[in-house]
C-alpha cells in the first residue's frame, strides 16, 4: 500500500482510495441534490433532526466532550507527555509563531470574528435563566462564553490531532483517521471498517467546514451591506462563496507554505493589531479586570458547567448554544485535527497540548474578553441600547455596529471584512487539503486539480445548505455530522491510549538499557573514539565495511530460522544502513545506522545552520536508530562483533517487550 502511494506521489499522478472517495462523493452529492432541489423539505428535515438530537442525545454530546477533555489532560501531563509526535530525533518543521498562526486560522478564525462581540452580548441580554441586562448577567455572560470557547473546544481539536500525528509521524501509518484504530484491529484498518471511519470523517469535515464558511459569508455580506449598501440575501451570498472559493483555489494551487502559511501569518498579525487597538482605545482597565475575574469564575465553574444539562429547569438555550458548539467542534475536528497533525511533526505530546490547546485557548478567551467587555460596557453604562437590540436581531452585524463607537469605523470594518475573507480562504484551503488527504490514504503530494476538486465540493455543500435553510440548516448539519464521527473518535481514543502505554513502557525499558556491546572494549580505545571527530567519508566507509556485513550476517541467521529479514544498503544515497525484520501481525523490528552531521565543538556558537557550515566545521557520527527514532548513541569504531551484539540486544528487547505486552 505505502509503496504504491509513494510511486503515485513520485509521478505526481492522481491517487485516491476508491471506496472512500466514491462513497463520500456519492453521499455529499445526494445531500447537495436534496438541499438544492427540495429546499422546503430539506429545511424541515434538518430542523426535525436537530430537535431530535437536542432532545434525545444532548447528554451524549456532553459526555463525549468531557471524556475528550480529561483524556487530553492525562496524555499531556503524565509520563506519556514526553513522547514525540515523530521519531525521537525529529525536530519541529515550523516555528512556534507560524505553527500557532496556522492553527488559529484553521481552528477559530471565522468563529471569533463572528461571535467575538455577538456571543457575550447575546448571553448578557438573553441569559438561559434569570434577568438579562444586569451586572450579574454580565458576569454570567462571560462565564458561558469562556465555557464555549475555552479548553473544551481546543481539547476536541487536540485529541484528533494527537491521534493522527502520533500514528502518522511516529508509527508510519497513513495520515487518516483509520490509522488510530490500528492498535485495536491491526491490518483491518485497510478494510471496510477503516473505509467507514474515513467516510464519516469526510462527511463530518465537509459539514463542519461548510458551517464555518456559511457564517463567514453571511458576515461578509453583512459587512458589505453596512459599508456599501449591498443587499443581504442568499443570492449575494452564493456569489460571495464563488468569489472567495476562487481565491481559495489559488491558495490551494500555491501549496501549504506559500498559501496557507503566509495568509495565516498575515491574518494573525492583523488580529493582534485589531485586538490591541480595541484594548488600548476602549475601557482598558475594565477589560483587564474583567478578564482576570472571568478567568477565575471560569476555572471555578468548569466542572459544573461541563455536565450542566439544565435537566431540572429545561431551556431551549442549551441546544442553540452549547450542543451546537460541541457538535460544531466535533464536526470541525477531523479537518482541524488532521491539519494540525500535518504541521506538528517533531513536537512532544506535552509541548503539543500546551501549544495547541492552552495557548490558543487563552488567546480565544482574551479576544472574547476584550471585545465582549467593551460591548457590554457600552450597553450597561453607555446607553447603547440600540446596539444591543441590533445584535439580538442579527448576530452577523455585531462587529460592524460595535466599530461605530470607535474612531475610523469604516476603516476598521473594512479591515475586518478583509480578515474574514482571509480566514474564509485559509479555512477552505486547508479544508480541501485535509479532505484530499482523507480520500487518498494520507497523501498530500497530489496534483493541484485533485485538491481543487475538494474546494468545489466544499463550495457546493455550503451553497446547498444556505439555499436549503440558511444558518439553521448549517448548524443542524454540523451537529448531525458529528454524531457518527463521535463514535469512531471514542474508539480511536481507546486505541491511542493503548498504543501510548506500550510506547511509554518500551521507552522506559530502553532508557535503562546498558549497551553491553562496548563494555569489553579497551578503555583507551573508547576514549580515543570519544575524542575523535571523523569526517563523513570515514563514517560512510565504516558503514560499508563493518556495519553492513554485520547486518547481513544477522539477517542470514534469521532467515535460517524462517524469519524474514532484509538489509538495505542506502549508504551512498541517504547515508543509511538499515536492517528490517518482519513479523507479520506483530510490530516489525528496525535497526538503522545513519551518518549524521554535528557541529564541531571548536566552532559551536556561530549560529549558522548546519547546511551552511563548511566541511571542517562539522563532524559525523554513526548513530543507531530504531523504529522509535534516534537512540542518542554512536557505534563508530565498534567491531563487527560489537555491532552484532548490539543488534542482538535491541532485537531481544523488542521481542521480549511485545511478547510481554501482547
Amino acid at each position: 500500500m505505502n509503496q504504491e502511494i509513494s510511486e503515485n506521489q513520485s509521478k505526481n499522478a492522481f491517487y485516491v482510495n476508491r471506496p472512500v472517495f466514491f462513497t463520500a462523493t456519492g453521499l455529499l452529492l445526494a445531500l447537495v441534490a436534496f438541499a438544492a432541489l427540495a429546499p422546503d423539505s430539506s429545511q424541515a428535515f434538518f430542523a426535525g433532526m436537530l430537535g431530535g438530537i437536542i432532545e434525545y442525545a444532548s447528554w451524549y454530546y456532553v459526555l463525549v466532550v468531557a471524556i475528550i477533555l480529561v483524556s487530553v489532560m492525562l496524555f499531556g501531563f503524565t509520563r506519556v507527555g514526553d513522547i514525540k509526535l515523530g521519531p525521537d530525533h525529529s525536530e519541529p518543521e515550523y516555528s512556534f509563531v507560524s505553527w500557532f498562526a496556522m492553527m488559529f486560522a484553521a481552528g477559530m478564525g471565522i468563529g471569533l470574528m463572528f461571535y467575538g462581540v455577538a456571543e457575550p452580548v447575546m448571553h448578557f441580554l438573553s441569559p438561559p435563566h434569570g434577568e438579562g441586562g444586569t451586572p450579574a448577567a454580565a458576569n454570567e455572560a462571560f462565564s458561558l462564553t469562556f465555557f464555549h470557547w475555552g479548553v473544551h473546544a481546543w481539547s476536541i481539536y487536540a485529541i484528533v490531532a494527537l491521534i493522527l500525528a502520533y500514528f502518522a509521524h511516529r508509527q508510519g501509518l497513513p495520515l487518516t483517521l483509520r490509522s488510530a484504530l490500528y492498535p485495536l484491529i491491526g491490518e483491518r484498518i485497510y478494510g471496510p471498517i477503516g473505509t467507514a471511519v474515513d467516510v464519516f470523517a469526510i462527511l463530518s469535515t465537509t459539514l463542519g467546514v461548510g458551517t464555518s464558511l456559511g457564517l463567514g459569508v453571511v458576515q461578509i455580506n453583512t459587512g458589505l451591506n453596512y459599508l456599501l449598501g449591498i443587499p443581504i440575501g442568499v443570492g449575494v451570498q452564493l456569489v460571495l462563496i464563488v468569489a472567495t472559493m476562487g481565491l481559495a483555489t489559488i491558495s490551494v494551487v500555491m501549496g501549504l507554505d506559500a498559501g496557507i502559511k503566509r495568509l495565516s501569518e498575515i491574518n494573525i498579525a492583523l488580529a493582534v493589531i485589531l485586538l490591541v487597538g480595541v484594548l488600548i482605545t476602549g475601557p482598558t482597565v475594565l477589560i483587564l479586570q474583567g478578564f482576570m475575574q472571568n478567568i477565575g469564575t471560569y476555572l471555578g465553574e468548569v466542572i459544573p458547567k461541563t455536565f450542566n444539562l439544565y435537566a431540572y429547569n429545561p431551556t431551549d438555550w442549551l441546544g442553540g448554544w452549547t450542543i451546537f458548539y460541541w457538535g460544531w467542534w466535533l464536526s470541525w475536528s477531523p479537518f482541524v485535527g488532521l491539519f494540525i497533525a500535518r504541521i506538528s511533526r517533531g513536537r512532544t505530546i506535552r509541548e503539543f497540548v500546551l501549544g495547541a490547546m492552552l495557548v490558543p485557548c487563552l488567546f480565544n478567551l482574551f479576544w472574547m474578553s476584550v471585545f465582549g467587555n467593551a460591548a457590554i460596557e457600552m450597553i450597561l453604562h453607555g446607553g447603547a441600547t440600540e446596539f444591543g437590540a441590533a445584535v439580538q436581531e442579527n448576530q452577523a452585524v455585531a462587529l460592524f455596529r460595535f466599530f461605530e463607537f470607535w474612531p475610523m469605523a469604516e476603516v476598521l470594518s473594512t479591515v475586518s471584512i478583509f480578515m474574514v475573507v482571509v480566514f474564509f480562504v485559509t479555512s477552505a484551503d486547508s479544508g480541501a487539503m485535509v479532505l484530499n488527504m482523507l480520500s487518498s490514504d494520507g497523501c498530500d503530494n497530489t496534483p493541484a486539480l485533485q485538491r481543487v476538486y475538494w474546494t468545489v465540493a466544499i463550495a457546493l455543500i455550503t451553497m446547498a445548505l444556505l439555499v436549503g435553510g440558511g444558518l439553521a440548516s448549517l448548524q443542524a448539519a454540523a451537529i448531525a455530522g458529528a454524531l457518527p464521527f463521535s463514535f469512531a473518535l471514542m474508539w480511536a481514543i481507546w486505541g491511542f491510549s493503548k498504543a501510548l502505554r506500550l510506547d511509554a513502557n518500551k521507552r522506559q525499558l530502553l532508557a535503562t538499557t546498558q549497551h553491553t556491546s562496548q563494555l569489553d572494549t579497551d578503555w583507551k580505545q573508547r576514549l580515543h573514539r570519544l575524542l575523535e571527530y571523523p569526517a563523513r567519508r570515514k563514517v560512510l566507509k565504516y558503514q560499508k565495511e563493518v556495519v553492513l556485513p554485520a547486518m547481513r550476517k544477522f539477517a542470514e541467521e534469521l532467515r535460517g530460522h524462517d524469519v524474514d529479514a532484509k538489509v538495505n544498503d542506502e549508504v551512498d544515497s541517504s547515508d543509511s544502513a538499515r536492517l528490517e525484520v518482519f513479523h507479520g501481525g506483530e510490530r516489525d523490528f528496525l535497526y538503522e545506522v545513519i551518518c549524521r552531521p554535528h557541529v564541531h565543538p571548536q566552532i559551536e556558537g556561530t549560529g549558522k545552520p548546519m547546511e551552511q557550515l563548511e566541511a571542517d566545521e562539522k563532524y559525523y557520527r554513526a548513530e543507531v536508530h530504531l523504529s522509535e527514532g534516534g537512540q542518542d548513541y554512536c557505534v563508530m569504531g565498534w567491531s563487527e562483533e560489537h555491532i552484532l551484539a548490539d543488534i542482538m540486544a535491541q532485537y531481544s528487547q523488542h521481542l521480549q517487550f511485545y511478547t510481554s505486552f501482547r
